[in-house]
């Protein structure tokens, strides 16, 4: 899960294993495996660095290993 802002400031969580793709249309639109359209204000290259974090955040407790931030 990775937190996101919308443009009206609200902070909220998405699921990042339902990320689909990201456009910059010039606004940050995330696109979701079920359909959905998230309009937020991190840039495709904010939000693909919290996904990546995220993921090595799970890989790491999946093996066993302390992540430190």
């Amino acid at each position: 899960m990775i937190y996101v802002t919308k443009l009206n400031d609200e902070e909220f969580v998405v699921n990042a294993d339902l990320i689909e793709f990201i456009e910059k249309t010039p606004d940050t639109v995330i696109s979701l495996t079920t359909g959905k359209k998230i309009v937020v204000k991190e840039t495709p290259e904010e939000v693909i660095e919290r996904v990546i974090q995220y993921k090595r955040k799970i890989f790491a407790i999946e093996r066993g290993k302390e992540v430190l931030e």
